[in-house]
């Protein structure tokens, strides 16, 4: 077993980032996830306890942010390894017919919330000239689908956020955006439908994704890249 790690996981209650984070822990690393479900955070904390946290934080709200993010360096030290995974989408339908509380859903917590987790993260991990940042990124964010625009804008986004952010780090650190492929998750539920199903669940998933991105290195920082089994 490698080194223990101490990794930071948005979106930690569901879907692939519960998946991760089970799959982490039982790499040996201790996980520090967020998610925006009191009830699911307390399934965390009673299924993993300590030293691993959970916490209830919604990562579009800067705020909450800061409070998070300085409490766990406060705990544990600037974290190894930052995985950016909570994201939602839009209902879908044409732009014109998504509303803008819809759309800007969206790009506060899929592009801002990453952004306000970095802002408050990095000053430690840049310190110290350490550490990898997983920014999650789409298929739909290096391509594009009919009634996915808001959703594909921001994974985009994300896409250019990481990229440049890597051409500011320090050597020894990286930024990846990183595409995960297609998993029955209930994001792609919302669009694909029963078709979803004849994808490869988080869980299954997760058996080759967590040890593709335990390897991520500093030697790939701005790399776009996909994880495939």
């Amino acid at each position: 077993m490698s080194e223990s790690r101490t990794i930071v996981v948005t979106g930690a209650t569901r879907g692939l980032g519960r998946a991760m984070t089970a799959g982490f822990i039982d790499e040996g690393h201790i996980v520090l996830g967020c998610g925006r479900s009191l009830s699911a955070v307390k399934t965390l904390e009673s299924t993993y306890g300590k030293p691993h946290r959970f916490d209830c934080v919604d990562v579009a709200d800067d705020a909450q942010v800061a409070s998070w993010c300085e409490s766990l360096i406060a705990a544990y030290g600037p974290p190894d390894l930052v995985v950016n995974n909570a994201a939602t989408i839009n209902r879908s339908a044409p732009l014109w017919e998504l509303d803008a509380a819809e759309f800007d859903t969206v790009v506060d917590i899929n592009v801002k919330g990453i952004a306000n987790v970095l802002r408050h993260l990095l000053p430690s991990m840049v310190e110290c000239r350490k550490g990898i940042v997983v920014n999650f990124s789409s298929g739909w964010g290096r391509s594009t689908s009919p009634e996915v625009a808001p959703y594909c804008a921001t994974k985009f986004a994300v896409e250019g956020l990481t990229m440049a952010l890597a051409d500011e780090l320090p050597r020894g650190m990286a930024a990846v955006p990183l595409n995960p492929g297609v998993i029955n998750t209930e994001l792609l539920q919302s669009c694909f439908g029963a078709s979803a199903e004849h994808y490869p669940t988080p869980d299954d998933w997760a058996r080759f994704a967590v040890p593709f991105i335990l390897g991520i290195r500093p030697t790939d920082n701005g790399r776009q890249m996909t994880v495939s089994p």
